[in-house]
């Protein structure tokens, strides 16, 4: 795609790599003329500018010379530290070579000519300078000159050598890419020598035995020291040779596709597999040298280019120089036309006045430009991924933990008839060490059984004493007599408790649990034993006693009382109950206070009027205590659940310990914690928590925890997820079946931890957490496809791409050239063979939306 133009007859030269921003130099080319036969000539330095869309160029500075070039070269030598300036090094048609200081032609200095000197005898078409030392400048001109200048004592050069003979024409002169002291020069008619400087002499010479090779080009391989091409300016051979110094007999490759002679070459530094040429067939292809495919060729118009180069900054850039006085600038890249069809709209459009040319004085309406009804112009790109948008090495993170990298080798030399393996390489990564070694203790506990083991050495490690109470209740539901074991964890004990009463009252405390003071216990043994020896004398005294007389020693007869009838409360009582209206005598002894008289009498009269009785006593008592015995006796916990005092949450727990039913227990402790959950603070959520511990409720025990706590944090989930398993499994034992998992919130806590573990590489262990119900998982769980990586990589180019399936069934695509091998990352298996049309698998599978699904 063309992206800069302007109108010139000149050769061009690009700033160094190393130089920004990004200028291009022209001089004036010799023996050609414009359209005005304008003899004069210049040197000009433009930047390119690419945020501007327009075609033209920005011309930064300019000098003006006495003669027109055959050849150019910025050389990188002089350099500031900030990468500008440099030297451009000009070979003229009279033989003069010129080096012009960047910077003074930039700052339109009078001293931008720091060396010149007419050493050679005929035009300077051939230049270029050391890629090692930028001070050694090669020059070749006429009779077969070649000088090697030193910038820095610019008056005395060197030869490589003797001259050639018989005296030809220097066309082209090249430095190695690889070895510095070695230089290549090469002749019209076909013939290259290749100099060692080290010993001033020709090492090597090729020629074509055909005698038709006329060369107009001749470039070193950028990356292969024994490596050159050749080009043809003949129209009867119009080929580009490659050859190898090693097998110089032939060349190693012929490049044919040119159907007149080649004018010039140009191979890219960036990428040896990018070489240029241009020819008389007014075409500027690209080739791949090592496969001789043309991969490219330049939307250009019908003229022939006599100079093309490659931009050492920018790799994608080239330029070209046509004999239609056209300089201009393309990427290989490819891209739209439409911003320069738009440009070139609105340049034509600023060149008329908005005023009515016919002088009537009335402006003009806005331009109306016709909206074009083709497409927009999209020029296509290289054909294969230039070298310097491949990335060498390469990393990306997939399903499982898994790390998946690459690396492209070295390059094989072109000979090689092997193609150079590449490899992707999948490792294991693992970053939340300390959740994956909770995870492992956990899984171990629960394959093992040793759930009691578990707790213990969690309450030995827990950081809080509320993370240990948690533990202790967790603890006690694997434990015989779990009631019990609660009422000493809230901190109420049976023999501690006998011990307080035993002291309120002031007896002494026994182990067999009766409060018995032994003291009084003692004085009542010594005196029962000394009336015992009383009785013991009398009887050997007297003899023994009669049962006659012993009966008549008891009273017989009880002091006589009155029945009372009169109409006062007592009389009314004592009717009630000669008629045996034990309602209407309890109802008399309530209303004069006589609770004692009315219990009792309420017993006689059936159960019924018991519990009212008892109803309506406890109705008069508004103490706390009543309360509670209240609740003990009517066996109405409710009431004590929802109405006690928060701060009493512990004393309505172990009430509900001790006397709830077992159908009835779990609901009121689930009343309780969430009492103590709507207050909403983190104290009254632990708390909530050991209720729902004691009740056995997964569901308010996560939906509790979750509230409080950010659960995405690993650590933080797998606290929840630890006391969830434990909890289940308790409750298990005592139901002796499996719980099933059926809140949505724990359904997906569970998902979210299995994630974790699968994305450390856990993915058995993952498994094992799912839910068997994938409805109860959002579709942004693991449900999805997790990754999909497709890496530029040449030869062939590979992709990973991992799924996640409902039956936690792990694939692996690698992509190689045209099929993908579907494979198993677990056993390594192929399972199937994808192409680009079709797919073939090897067992059965179902495919939907490019996941592949186990069936």
């Amino acid at each position: 795609m063309r992206l800069k133009e302007i109108q010139r007859t000149a050769h061009q030269a690009w700033s160094p790599a190393s130089h920004h921003p990004i200028y291009l130099a022209l001089g004036t080319s010799a023996q050609q003329l414009d359209a005005s036969f304008n003899t004069t000539a210049a040197l000009e330095i433009f930047e390119m500018d690419f945020a501007d869309p327009s075609l033209d160029m920005k011309l930064k500075g300019s000098l003006p010379t006495t003669n027109r070039l055959h050849s150019i070269v910025w050389v990188n030598f002089g350099l500031g530290a900030d990468g500008t300036g440099g030297r451009l090094v000009s070979g003229s048609e009279n033989g003069a070579i010129t080096v012009y200081n960047v910077e003074a032609i930039l700052g339109s200095a009078a001293d931008a000519v720091v060396g010149q000197s007419d050493k050679h005898t005929g035009p300077v078409r051939a230049l270029d300078f050391n890629p090692f030392q930028s001070n050694l400048l090669a020059s070749g001109a006429n009779d077969s000159e070649i000088y090697i200048w030193d910038l820095n004592n610019f008056n005395n050069p060197m030869t490589p050598g003797a001259k050639s003979q018989p005296a030809e024409d220097i066309s082209v002169v090249s430095w190695n890419r690889q070895v510095q002291h070695i230089l290549a020069s090469a002749n019209p008619s076909g013939k290259a020598v290749v100099w060692d400087l080290r010993k001033n002499e020709p090492i090597i010479k090729i020629s074509d035995h055909s005698n038709r090779m006329h060369c107009s080009g001749m470039l070193w391989h950028p990356e292969v020291a024994t490596q050159l091409v050749l080009a043809s300016e003949d129209d009867r051979m119009p080929v580009i040779q490659m050859w190898d110094l090693r097998f110089a007999t032939s060349p190693l490759k012929v490049l044919e596709n040119h159907t007149r002679g080649i004018l010039s070459i140009s191979w890219s530094q960036a990428d040896p597999e990018l070489l240029l040429s241009s020819a008389k067939d007014n075409r500027i292809l690209c080739w791949n040298p090592n496969t001789g495919e043309v991969i490219y060729e330049l939307p250009t118009i019908n003229q022939w280019c006599f100079d093309v180069q490659w931009c050492p900054r920018n790799p994608a850039l080239l330029s070209t120089a046509s004999f239609d006085g056209k300089i201009s600038v393309y990427s290989v890249m490819g891209g739209s036309l439409e911003g320069q069809q738009q440009s070139s709209v609105d340049k034509i459009s600023s060149s008329f006045d908005n005023m009515d040319p016919f002088g009537m004085g009335q402006t003009l309406p806005p331009l109306q430009v016709p909206q074009p009804t083709a497409q927009t112009t999209i020029v296509p790109p290289l054909k294969k991924p230039p070298k310097w948008v491949r990335r060498p090495v390469g990393a990306s993170f997939a399903f499982g933990g898994k790390l998946v990298t690459f690396e492209n080798p070295p390059p094989a030399p072109a000979q090689s008839p092997q193609p150079v393996p590449r490899q992707v390489f999948v490792s294991q990564v693992t970053t939340e060490t300390e959740f994956l070694q909770r995870s492992r203790e956990l899984q171990a506990a629960l394959q093992a059984g040793t759930f009691v083991h578990y707790c213990q050495a969690k309450i030995q490690s827990a950081p809080c004493d509320a993370e240990q109470d948690i533990w202790k209740f967790l603890m006690v539901n694997f434990e015989d007599e779990a009631r019990v074991k609660f009422l000493r964890l809230l901190g109420f004990s049976k023999d501690e408790l006998e011990r307080k009463i035993s002291k309120c009252l002031g007896k002494n405390f026994q182990p067999n649990g009766h409060g018995v003071d032994a003291k009084d216990l003692a004085e009542k043994m010594q005196l029962l034993s000394t009336e015992r020896a009383d009785e013991a004398g009398a009887v050997s005294d007297t003899g023994s006693t009669s049962p006659t007389d012993f009966f008549s020693q008891i009273p017989q007869d009880k002091p006589s009382f009155q029945i009372p009838i009169s109409s006062d409360t007592d009389g009314l009582i004592s009717q009630a109950l000669l008629v045996g209206n034990f309602e209407g005598a309890v109802d008399l002894c309530l209303n004069d206070g006589r609770y004692a008289e009315a219990i009792l009498l309420s017993i006689s009269g059936g159960e019924e009027l018991l519990k009212r009785t008892q109803q309506r006593y406890l109705d008069t008592q508004k103490n706390s205590i009543s309360m509670l015995i209240s609740s003990v006796v009517t066996q109405n916990w409710r009431d004590i659940v929802q109405s006690c005092e928060l701060d009493n949450w512990k004393e309505a727990l172990a009430a509900l310990l001790t006397y709830a039913h077992p159908e009835e227990f779990a609901p009121l402790c689930d009343t309780l914690g969430g009492r103590l959950e709507t207050e909403g603070t983190e104290k009254r959520s632990l708390q909530a928590c050991l209720c729902y511990i004691c009740s056995g409720n997964l569901e308010k025990l996560v939906e509790c925890w979750a509230a409080q706590r950010d659960c995405s944090s690993p650590l933080v989930l797998e606290d929840l997820v630890e006391k969830v398993m434990i909890l289940r499994k308790s409750i298990e034992r005592l139901r002796n079946s499996e719980v099933p998992l059926q809140s949505p919130t724990l359904a997906e806590k569970l998902t979210c931890y299995a994630g974790i573990l699968a994305a450390e590489g856990s993915l058995a262990t993952a498994m094992s957490y799912l839910p068997d119900n994938s409805d109860q998982v959002s579709g942004t769980g693991l449900w999805s496809l997790v990754s999909i990586r497709l890496d530029a990589s040449p030869h062939p180019s590979y992709a990973l791409i991992v799924s996640r399936t409902p039956w936690q069934v792990m694939y692996a695509l690698i992509v190689c050239c045209t099929s993908m091998y579907v494979r198993t990352l677990k056993e390594q298996a192929i399972i199937g063979v994808v192409s680009e049309t079709c797919i073939f698998p090897t067992k059965r599978k179902k495919v939907c939306k490019s996941v592949y699904y186990k069936t």
